[in-house]
């Protein structure tokens, strides 16, 4: 299984030898996932945003020598977080609905970009507030945004509005077998 991740044009700029060309349909089990970067103290930091459930995953420090091993970063990030907002999943478990990494070029989802638009203007006010990434409480700030709420439905109804954290939960225990 190969989990899809839409770069936003600053991205694919920085991890330009890892882009696939080749492009399939299958999106792996939790969706597609969009990708962009922001600095924090003049280090590269990514905003790893999921479509299906708009879950947010913080990814700080991220230099072109870890780009090598970013699944591994990826999962271990997103395996934390997950725990963080108190959705427990077995990491054999999540290894196996994330599988690979393939890094595409944007697929313009005006959407997505302007939910992460919107992640990263937050994600500004935390950065004054802040200021060194060595301060920068990344899993308090990844649950916040996880938090907000959100819309999902067509309508305008009250219980079209929940939160990522919800979401991600009810996404992953249809789609990941539960272990005895």
């Amino acid at each position: 299984m190969r989990t899809k991740f839409h770069t936003s044009k600053k991205l694919e700029k920085l991890v330009k030898k890892w882009i696939c060309t080749k492009q399939n349909n299958d999106c792996g089990l939790l969706g597609k996932w969009n990708a962009t970067v922001f600095y924090v103290d003049r280090k590269k930091c990514w905003l790893v945003s999921n479509g299906l459930t708009k879950y947010n995953v913080l990814l700080p420090d991220v230099k072109s020598s870890d780009l090598i091993n970013i699944e591994d970063i990826f999962k271990n990030s997103f395996y934390s977080q997950l725990i963080y907002d108190g959705i427990v999943i077995d990491f054999n478990q999540l290894d196996a609905t994330v599988g690979g990494i393939d890094f595409l070029p944007t697929d313009n989802d005006k959407s997505l970009i302007a939910f992460q638009n919107q992640r990263l203007y937050e994600l500004d006010y935390w950065k004054h507030t802040y200021a060194t990434l060595a301060n920068f409480p990344i899993k308090v700030l990844a649950h916040r945004l996880n938090t907000i709420p959100i819309h999902v439905g067509k309508g305008r109804k009250m219980s079209d509005y929940t939160d990522s954290v919800r979401e991600m939960k009810k996404a992953l225990s249809q789609q990941t077998p539960l272990s005895n």
